[in-house]
């Protein structure tokens, strides 16, 4: 922990730059796009529907359209939360002194996602996706 603490400003910048990727991708355009196309297919559902016509396969690319709309914005609900505990993990570590004269069990909980113990060393994941390995 006193590793990246007193590497802090280095560790800030890379949690950062993966707000600004989070934040970079393309969420709401993919979800304007399927309603443009879902809206298409109802009206051409209907059409098809009036004249007696068979609209089976309308209807299935509906269904799949609906099931990808969800699934996206599932993905962008994901990537919100995500955005925003970097921000928190952040700020948090920027409140934090240059060097933890004790161990601190709140710090630890915020920073840390999983510690991974292999024989000739350790592996210290941060939430931020910024991993950290420690020789034995």
């Amino acid at each position: 922990m006193n590793e990246v603490l007193a590497g802090k400003d280095t560790f800030l910048a890379v949690l950062k730059e993966n707000i600004a990727t989070v934040l970079n991708e393309d969420s709401d355009k993919a979800t304007n796009d399927i309603d443009e196309k879902l809206d298409e297919l109802q009206k051409e559902l209907l059409r098809l529907a009036n004249s007696k016509a068979n609209y089976e396969d309308v209807a299935d690319e509906i269904y799949r359209l609906r099931d990808l709309k969800q699934s996206a914005l599932i993905e962008n609900a994901e990537r919100e939360g995500k955005r925003q505990r970097i921000i928190e993990m952040a700020e948090f570590l920027d409140e934090q002194p240059e060097v933890l004269e004790k161990y601190d069990e709140q710090l630890v909980r915020r920073l840390i996602e999983k510690v991974t113990v292999l024989e000739e060393k350790f592996t210290v994941e941060f939430k931020s996706g910024v991993e950290a390995d420690i020789a034995l």
